[in-house]
């Protein structure tokens, strides 16, 4: 599952995320990352464009949030890329250090892997994010692959205290 921000105008009138610029910089990533766009469910944090495509603000990204919770829910992903800073802190902790400290790294949170990634868009206003972008996508698409392929048994639950002895010493 990839989370963006909101609709652009593209987006807002077609009712359909990434259509524009950023959404054909995202198929390039995912197709890099040999991954087709028709295997990930694409959506955003808000649902209606925010006037002058400013930020969305806290009121918003709230009224927008249980359905953003269903579609997790109904979807069930392994895994969802965090596509900009919004839906870093609205899905993964509003408390983490800014996009440009963290991405790329993953987290794991209520059993889903979560990997925060700059949005498609830093890309189009900042040419020099573009490699980097590249390269968190494709590091990101590995991890996922590697963690759907992965048949190693999870490591064991951590043993009770008592089972230790630790109570019986005393």
């Amino acid at each position: 599952m990839l989370v963006g921000e909101g609709p652009g105008y593209h987006e807002d009138r077609q009712g359909v995320p990434f259509v524009g610029a950023a959404g054909r910089f995202l198929d390039e990533l995912l197709a890099g990352a040999g991954v087709a766009r028709e295997n990930v469910f694409v959506t955003n944090v808000v649902k209606c464009r925010p006037p002058n495509n400013r930020d969305p603000q806290p009121d918003e990204i709230s009224a927008c949030g249980e359905y953003l919770l269903a579609q997790i829910a109904l979807i069930k992903p392994r895994a969802i890329f965090t596509l900009g800073r919004f839906a870093l802190a609205t899905l993964v902790d509003p408390n983490l250090a800014s996009i440009s400290q963290v991405h790329g790294k993953a987290y794991r949170k209520s059993g889903i892997i979560y990997v925060p990634l700059y949005h498609p868009a830093a890309a189009l206003h900042n040419e020099r994010l573009r490699d980097t972008i590249i390269a968190d996508m494709a590091r990101a698409c590995a991890l996922l692959r590697e963690e759907l392929t992965d048949t190693r048994e999870p490591p064991p639950s951590p043993p009770h205290v008592k089972q230790l002895g630790l109570l019986d010493a005393q």
